[in-house]
């Protein structure tokens, strides 16, 4: 559908802002730092005043500093030279330090202010979309009436305030009753009310059951802090809900329209209903430059991007979009040749309204020059020169059938090809592949981790990544390639047709003038692909990740490695059956089996619980039994040689690696220290649990609790410390999702054999992991020069 342009005054629109002085808001952002680029490079007279907060302790000139380096402003750099760029910082260009929030005293002699600040994501929780652009919107207006002055405003706005709706959108003031105000409070109240039921104890104990099933073996505090996570995540979540749904009743695709629909209306009621001049600029989808400063210049993703990229991932096997349905995308340097031509032109000037023809076509009769009626822009090409989702999709198919991004070394990703089927039907099968996934990854973790299912559980979370991206994708930009809606924009042609004829070309903003598939082929795509290096080989996904490096030679660094699992290829439960072989009647045999397998499933519940609750209950298999039996046990020649078959070679390798690099070492276990005894000469400490006995025979009751988990972790923060050791610069070596809390204290840690739930930490965090395996006949004698037990290894069971 296309609306004829009326006639216009050729040479009536003023191009130069003379020697104005401009504020400009959002200086930073993407669309900022194009307009401040060409206040720079093509209007040298102006004064510009930019509203910047400091951030993370640089202060607000710094950013500015840091600002000028970037690309976009490199032409400008280069033709003026270093000193004149330093002039510009000292003469030119004026910071007010501070945020829209809280505003101090503007200046009084502002001749423009272009208010282009604004929230960048479509989809933030509603008190944050409500503080951002409605909030920074009226602290800004109410901040110029403070003032005193009389500048021409340009609220750079969006296109898609028209909200949802079918048919042509003209160029004039939303028609809508909404009290904005209300909702402004309903939404900074939205906040508080949805923390509060967040901590309600019904729902605090869904987030404890969440944590202790993902974290119980880890520690009670593990727990907590996964449950307080779980309800930080459950408020944004609510919230974001909460502007999507609140939006939608009110008929906007989503909060980011329905907020920059009311700081419109706020513009027009706090600056214009006080008599002064507003201009509105409503963009469509701004994507990267045309022309100017360069082809194909752009500042980080913007709104279509991700959609592209994932489909050239072959991450987007089906899209959920009308084939007819216009894409409107404007270049940048096009929306910012319309502020800045609006900026030149304010209402109530001859020479920037044209004909009488052009007002009352666009809806907007003359007013007097004491109160001129605001006007507004459309920046948009569905009108003019549009561009249906199909049209781009067969772009997309072109250009990266012939531009493939690379799988690996030698394949390349494929490109799906779109029926269409329908938002349903995409969103059924992404709910579907969720499942799916969901159900492996429920299988993976209850088998034995191995290299193969721990590469299969990296295509799990890889897998998972790419559904919760597709399906963010289809909830965000549902009503944007399914919309219908036509922004007239008549009154911007108007304001290009009366550009003088010798205007520069690259100040116009001819919507008709793009080839959109020259620009998609030749700037656009190849501008995002190359920001995001998509053609450079990425590692595969891996099952292990292995820090090879040599250890570097310190004093100052300890190896800490668990016992059970990691040095030994056995668990407790093997250790207590060693010990009952050595000297055990084999009559009785049959009975100590029978009672083991009776009390194994309570032990393997207790076991998933939580570690040491395991230990305490196996260890009471203990009682009765006389300590000199077991001393006696443990000395004996059978015990050690089978305490020595079953210690891992690799682990006696990296434990003599440690050794020769002066590092300490420590072996720590959560069972009784005297069952160590065989290996104890390979560490400098062992640090362990003792049993309570009484006369001299074991009670089966420890005498201080297992040293496991969170437990761990607190001895050792307290050992580096007294020991003057760099934790940081330390390692570890753990097989169990219980050793995380230890684990991840270390710089770096390596998961040994590690059960599922630690293998997925592992792979996510990056840590090493290494498969250490027994060999037959291997034994820990002559394997280490480490002291015996009793001169420089701690005693059973003493702790630091």
């Amino acid at each position: 559908m296309t609306v004829p342009a009326p006639s216009s005054v050729p040479g009536s629109t003023v191009t130069s802002l003379g020697s104005a002085h401009v504020l400009l808001t959002g200086g930073t952002g993407f669309v900022g730092q194009a307009i401040l680029e060409r206040l720079l490079s093509s209007h040298p007279d102006t004064t510009v005043t930019l509203l910047i907060r400091p951030k993370a302790g640089t202060s607000a000139l710094a950013r500015l500093r840091h600002l000028l380096k970037k690309p976009v402003f490199a032409s400008w750099r280069e033709r003026v030279g270093a000193d004149e760029v330093e002039r510009a910082l000292t003469e030119r260009l004026r910071v007010v330090e501070s945020g829209l929030g809280s505003l101090p005293a503007l200046p009084g002699d502002l001749d423009v202010v272009i208010h282009s600040a604004s929230t960048v994501s479509f989809d933030p929780p509603i008190d944050q979309a409500f503080d951002t652009n409605v909030g920074g919107a009226v602290g800004l207006y109410e901040a110029l009436v403070a003032a005193g002055g009389d500048p021409h405003v340009v609220h750079v706005s969006t296109a898609y305030v028209g909200g949802i709706r079918k048919g042509v959108f003209p160029e004039a003031a939303l028609r809508h009753d909404v009290d904005w105000r209300a909702e402004h409070a309903a939404a900074q109240d939205a906040r508080a009310r949805v923390e509060a039921a967040s901590r309600q104890p019904e729902t605090l104990r869904g987030f404890l059951a969440e944590g202790r099933a993902g974290h119980g073996k880890t520690g009670p505090q593990a727990v907590a802090a996964a449950a307080e996570e779980a309800r930080v995540a459950w408020v944004a979540a609510r919230l974001v809900d909460y502007g999507r749904t609140r939006a939608e009743t009110l008929g906007w695709t989503d909060v980011y329209t329905l907020t920059k629909a009311f700081a419109e209306r706020a513009a027009e009621q706090i600056w214009a209903a006080e008599g002064h001049r507003l201009s509105v600029v409503r963009p469509a989808i701004v994507e990267s430059a045309l022309r100017h400063p360069y082809p194909g210049w752009i500042d980080g993703f913007k709104v279509a991007d991700p959609l592209i990229m994932s489909y050239a991932r072959g991450l987007l096997p089906e899209f959920p979009g009308v084939p007819d349905s216009v894409l409107d995308i404007v270049p940048v340097d096009y929306v910012v040749n319309v502020i800045l031509a609006v900026a030149a032109n304010p209402a109530g000037a001859s020479s920037a309204r044209g004909d009488d023809a052009v007002d009352a076509a666009a809806g907007a009769a003359a007013a007097p020059a004491s109160a001129p009626e605001p006007q507004y822009f459309h920046v948009a090409s569905g009108n003019s020169n549009p561009f249906p989702i199909l049209r781009m999709f067969d772009n997309l198919k072109t250009f990266f059938t012939a531009n493939p991004l690379p799988r690996d070394e030698h394949t390349s990703i494929p490109v799906p090809t779109w029926d269409f089927p329908g938002v349903r039907k995409v969103e059924g099968a992404i709910r579907t592949a969720q499942r799916a996934n969901d159900w492996r990854e429920r299988v993976l973790v209850r088998l034995p981790s191995t290299t193969r299912t721990r590469t299969a559980l990296t295509g799990v979370q890889t897998r998972r990544a790419d559904l919760e991206s597709l399906q963010s994708l289809t909830d965000l930009y549902r009503h944007y390639v399914q919309s219908e809606i036509i922004f007239d924009d008549r009154r911007t042609r108007a304001l290009h047709d009366g550009l003088p004829e010798e205007a520069p070309a690259d100040i116009g903003f001819d919507v008709t003038d793009i080839d959109w598939e020259d620009y998609f082929q030749t700037v656009h795509f190849p501008s995002i692909t190359a920001m995001t290096r998509a053609f450079s080989v990425r590692p595969a996904a891996a099952g292990a990740v292995l820090d090879a490096r040599a250890l570097p030679q310190r004093t100052d660094v300890v190896a800490v490695f668990d016992l059970e699992g990691t040095v030994l290829d056995s668990n407790i439960v093997e250790q207590y059956l060693w010990v009952r072989s050595n000297g055990f009647r084999k009559a009785a045999w049959p009975a100590e089996v029978a009672s083991l397998l009776t009390g194994l499933p309570a032990y393997l519940r207790a076991e998933g619980r939580d570690r040491g609750e395991f230990i305490r209950a196996f260890l009471r298999r203990y009682a009765g039994m006389p300590v000199s039996r077991l001393k006696g046990v443990v000395r004996s020649a059978g015990y050690a040689e089978t305490v020595r078959r079953h210690t891992l070679p690799e682990a006696l390798a990296r434990i003599a690696e440690h050794r020769a690099a002066g590092h300490r070492t420590v072996l720590v276990t959560g069972s009784i220290g005297t069952l160590a005894t065989p290996i104890a000469h390979l560490f400098d400490e062992v640090v362990a649990s003792t049993m309570h006995e009484r006369d001299g025979v074991l009670t089966g009751y420890l005498a201080q609790p297992p040293l496991v988990d969170e437990a761990r972790a607190a001895w050792l923060a307290q050992w580096a410390l007294e020991e003057g050791i760099d934790l940081s610069g330390s390692y570890g070596y753990g097989d169990s999702h219980a050793d995380l809390a230890w684990l991840e204290m270390l710089g770096n840690p390596s998961a040994v054999n590690p059960d599922a739930n630690l293998a997925r930490e592992a792979l996510r965090r990056r840590w090493s992991i290494r498969d250490w395996s027994r060999a037959r006949g291997s034994s820990a004698s002559g394997t280490s020069t480490a002291p015996a037990v009793g001169t420089t290894s701690k005693g059973e069971g003493d702790r630091v």
